[in-house]
């Protein structure tokens, strides 16, 4: 694509007006391109914020995407809740990786997206199709993209807080008052780096929650998330004194239940269908293990 800069868009950062042109390249993909050097301004490479000039001549190419590597398909049972030619929802059970990292290519979500999903390549990314992710040991619902188009839909509902996302949440003590929102920035803990933390220059959190039962010694919640930071309710539980039942990061060492994951699962997901705009919302239900779990919660002497 050549594209010569008029007067309306000078000004205009270039990573920003490529991706309005070209509704199949979403902006992360843009800024990689950019960074490859197949995206030039008068045949100079540029960075992504580069403001645009009045005159100036936009060169791209968009290569073919380049294979996964070192990734394979994989035949991973998936608990698939809802499926179009744009969209899956997978209900994601406690234990499976969401995406491939260094030194673990294999047993993933992606893995099994590629067998799942024939031809399934998006942005040439290694996170193909993932618009949000759940941690390893948390359950429920999550929503993959097919196609670009959709994956460009998707972040943008989830930039406009469109979507809605609800978890079911088990939390130690009793939570007062019986709802409320959490309103802490996260970010990286200065003391150990490889966890989160509220911190004063972390970036925006809201998460609201409503207690939906008091037990002896917990706290069933629902928490809605209004942003969608690492580990945002671990770290927002655990801020208020209390963190999420059977949490081995951000919990008490001492297990006070006969769990062995955290007590985390996203229940209801909420969000406008890539291919109509119809607007759907799904659910999934709790897992047996965190079933016991509550069943023990509410026994508890």
């Amino acid at each position: 694509m050549s594209y010569t800069v008029t007067a309306t868009d000078k000004g205009e950062r270039l990573d920003k007006l490529v991706s309005n042109m070209r509704p199949d390249l979403s902006r992360g993909h843009v800024q990689r391109l950019i960074e490859e050097g197949n995206l030039t301004i008068n045949g100079t490479i540029v960075k992504s914020g580069y403001k645009l000039r009045e005159a100036d001549l936009i060169h791209l190419i968009v290569p073919p995407p380049a294979p996964l590597a070192h990734l394979a398909p994989e035949a991973i049972p998936l608990d698939v809740v809802y499926s179009d030619d744009d969209i899956m929802v997978i209900n994601k059970p406690a234990g499976l990786v969401v995406h491939p990292a260094p030194g673990h290519y294999s047993g993933t979500l992606v893995n099994a997206l590629l067998y799942h999903v024939p031809n399934l390549n998006i942005n040439g990314n290694i996170r193909p199709g993932i618009v949000h992710r759940l941690d390893k040991d948390t359950s429920g619902l999550l929503v993959v993209a097919k196609t670009d188009k959709a994956l460009n839909s998707l972040i943008g509902q989830m930039k406009e807080q469109s979507t809605l996302k609800e978890y079911t949440v088990l939390v130690e003590g009793n939570v007062q008052p019986p709802a409320g929102i959490i309103d802490a920035p996260i970010g990286r803990d200065p003391k150990a780096r490889k966890q989160m933390a509220v911190v004063r220059n972390g970036k925006p959190a809201r998460t609201e929650y409503k207690v939906l039962a008091y037990f002896a010694r917990h706290t069933l919640l629902m928490a809605r998330l209004h942003t969608g930071r690492t580990h945002q309710i671990r770290v927002h539980f655990a801020y208020m004194g209390h963190p999420v039942t059977g949490d081995p990061v951000y919990g008490r060492r001492k297990p006070t239940l006969n769990l062995k994951r955290q007590f985390l699962h996203a229940a209801l997901l909420g969000l406008a269908l890539p291919s109509t705009g119809e607007y759907r919302e799904f659910q999934a239900p709790l897992p047996p293990e965190l079933e016991k779990a509550l069943l023990e919660a509410q026994n508890f002497d």
